[in-house]
């Protein structure tokens, strides 16, 4: 039985969240969401820890970690660079936004060598969803066909202090069918709604599942995947300054193209992040109240 790998994006810039929320104290001796990401995947069996952060980061970065885990934490880092592009390409004058998470992934390919879980940094999915995708990940192999998501119901991914956008999932026998993005999503009259592309109110069936970056890959597959996928979109979209390689979009492609096939897990837990500021409280209450209910030891870093 192998023991899979934690790969944690970190370097992305939150256009809504004023700070860089990766690395947002909201747990005692200054914890982030990403020490209970790692707590949880360590308690499920998760081995190789991998961060994928900015070179502008990295000091400040790396003091914390020596702070929290000591000098000799078995963590490796990579960079998400704008210059880290394929040959023959180059990043357009004025470009400071990184290029997503699709790229972000491709970045630790050289890192990674046995099946992984791809997450946020800034993002908290519980443990019982660490627990139940390392179960899937243990028994495949490093060149597999098929991949897995953890799915989270769509009402218990929303925000109190403003709209959220989410990749809403059609399933079909436990496999992901697609991913579309919905937009504007909000909580009105105790009905989770969207803005169609249209600008027509929509309604969320209950229970519908969305993707929050919650993936397991087999590395000798994806690692190809999104390569071919990151230079068609350098061909049509290099030149944008704002354009994104989304990881959902990249798999949604594969889906389609035939490449891959996606296990979906639904997952009971609450999923918390920051997309705004003012979210910071509530993160911080629900975690102090699991810290009180015994489901973490105060000092997170032990």
């Amino acid at each position: 039985m192998q023991k899979p790998s934690l790969l944690i994006l970190a370097a992305g810039l939150g256009s809504r969240y004023k700070g860089c929320k990766q690395v947002e104290p909201i747990g005692p001796f200054g914890a982030a969401l990403y020490d209970y990401a790692v707590y949880d995947a360590r308690r499920a069996g998760f081995e190789q820890v991998v961060f994928v952060i900015n070179r502008q980061m990295d000091d400040f970065f790396k003091k914390e970690i020596k702070r929290k885990y000591g000098s000799n934490a078995p963590f490796n880092f990579v960079y998400q660079e704008l210059d880290s592009l394929p040959a023959g390409f180059t990043p357009p004058l004025g470009r400071a936004k990184p290029w997503g998470t699709g790229h972000a992934v491709l970045t630790a390919r050289d890192a990674l060598h046995a099946p992984f879980i791809a997450i946020n940094a800034d993002d908290y999915y519980g443990p019982s969803s660490y627990q139940m995708i390392a179960s899937e990940l243990r028994s495949l192999p490093a060149k597999a066909m098929d991949q897995v998501m953890v799915g989270f119901e769509i009402e218990k991914t929303l925000s109190a202090h403003g709209e959220v956008s989410r990749g809403a999932c059609e399933v079909q026998n436990g496999r992901l069918v697609s991913i579309e993005e919905r937009e504007h999503i909000h909580l009105e009259d105790q009905r989770v709604q969207y803005r169609d592309p249209q600008g027509r109110i929509q309604t969320f069936k209950p229970g519908t599942l969305v993707s929050m970056n919650f993936w397991g890959f087999a590395p000798q597959t994806i690692f190809p995947i999104l390569e071919r996928g990151f230079q068609s979109f350098l061909k049509k979209h290099g030149s944008d300054l704002k354009a994104e390689f989304y990881l959902p979009a990249a798999v949604n492609q594969a889906i389609e193209s035939g490449e891959i096939r996606v296990k979906v897990l639904p997952t009971a837990e609450t999923w918390m992040g920051m997309t705004y500021a003012e979210d910071r409280a509530e993160v911080r209450r629900q975690i102090r109240a699991k810290i009180e209910a015994g489901i973490y030891p105060e000092k997170i870093f032990d």
